[in-house]
């Protein structure tokens, strides 16, 4: 397992905004999900280094995950107006890359 870095958490920082757009969510809930002290970025990735340090990668993907899957059941105003849900999702990809990356 690689050790946390300032470049793994730029990646993590990037990915976490960009899902947040798509989903349609804010740092806040975020972080009542995460369960953080603060919504700052850095109150949300200390929550997810402590994930990577139990898990790596793998652990940190999980983590979001479980969170998209709540945040979809919780939401039935956008599964009634929405046509699908994609089931690649951004986070989905990420775990298989990340898993990928371990092998390597």
């Amino acid at each position: 397992m690689k050790q946390w870095s300032h470049q793994i958490e730029e990646e993590i920082t990037l990915l976490i905004k960009d899902w947040l757009k798509q989903q349609g969510r804010t740092q806040a809930e975020l972080r009542q999900s995460l369960q953080a002290e603060s919504s700052r970025m850095s109150a949300l990735l200390e929550v997810l280094q402590r994930e990577y340090f139990l898990g790596g990668f793998p652990k940190v993907a999980d983590r979001l995950c479980e969170i998209e899957n709540h945040w979809l059941k919780n939401n039935t105003q956008s599964i009634e107006t929405s046509e699908e849900v994609d089931p690649f999702s951004q986070l989905d990809l990420l775990l298989e890359e990340m898993k990928n990356d371990n092998v390597n």
